[in-house]
């Protein structure tokens, strides 16, 4: 079981979406919402993570904010420091305009965009040498869970970045478990399934890390508001990944408050 005092994440993935117009009336919207009901600091991590050419004025925007709202990279580049790499964001240029956080391995990214191990080691590295939080994202497919292999795969991506980490950085990482059939499929897994697989990620980690017991972990998949109290309840799942809910100011505002809630 995780550590009570485990302070929620609740993170909006943006995804390639929006346009420059609706991005703005977003972040007004789920300002006005914070405005006149706020999620205290002190109960739960609110953060989004837009598309690369918008962090810097999404954080802007975000600083208008009743509460902080924390801004996120969705990819880094697998090189380090500057040079002549074409299309890269490296992790130090990250980290030179405030961006404190990233995700790592997310399903689609090693779907479509050949983020093997080894890349994802290589961004792991260069990130958490940077000072960078890391929400490094794992999950099965539906084929791996029905075959039985989901705990096996789940936890064979924790330990791929394990050598990478040193004692200390662990406490710079937070696990998003995103199970690959449910994301976008409108699909979730039931809160127990969910829980099952936190509860055996929390027991992998314990084996190697002593912070272990004090990682956030959060569940990716189809969150909605409508599963977020449930999910939420749950003892090993301290926060969420949300895509399509993240898009909408209410919906995303309704996800927050069911986990700064749990707190």
């Amino acid at each position: 079981m995780s550590d009570s005092t485990i302070m929620p994440w609740v993170v909006g993935n943006w995804k390639m979406n929006p346009m420059q117009a609706n991005a703005k009336q977003l972040i007004n919207e789920f300002k006005e919402l914070l405005n006149k009901n706020e999620i205290s600091p002190a109960q739960c991590h609110l953060a989004v993570a837009p598309i690369s050419i918008a962090l810097s004025w999404v954080q802007d925007e975000f600083k208008q904010a009743s509460r902080p709202v924390h801004v996120v990279a969705q990819d880094v580049s697998r090189m380090s420091g500057t040079g002549a790499y074409t299309g890269e964001v490296s992790a130090s240029l990250l980290k030179d305009s405030a961006i404190e956080h990233v995700l790592i391995g997310h399903s689609e990214r090693r779907e479509f965009f050949g983020d093997n191990p080894q890349v994802i080691i290589e961004k792991v590295e260069h990130a958490l040498a940077a000072g960078l939080t890391v929400i490094y994202c794992v999950g099965e497919s539906l084929q791996q869970r029905e075959s039985g292999q989901a705990e096996q795969v789940v936890l064979q991506q924790i330990c791929d970045i394990a050598r990478s980490v040193s004692t200390e950085q662990w406490q710079q990482i937070v696990i998003a478990y995103e199970p690959i059939w449910a994301i976008g499929t409108g699909k979730t897994a039931s809160p127990e399934d969910a829980q099952t697989m936190h509860a055996k990620i929390r027991e992998g980690l314990k084996q190697l890390t002593a912070f272990g017991a004090s990682m956030p972990i959060l569940y990716g998949g189809s969150v909605k508001p409508e599963n977020a109290v449930e999910l939420a309840a749950c003892p090993d799942i301290n926060g969420a990944l949300v895509g399509g809910a993240s898009l909408n100011a209410a919906s995303f505002y309704q996800i927050a408050q069911a986990f700064a809630l749990k707190k």
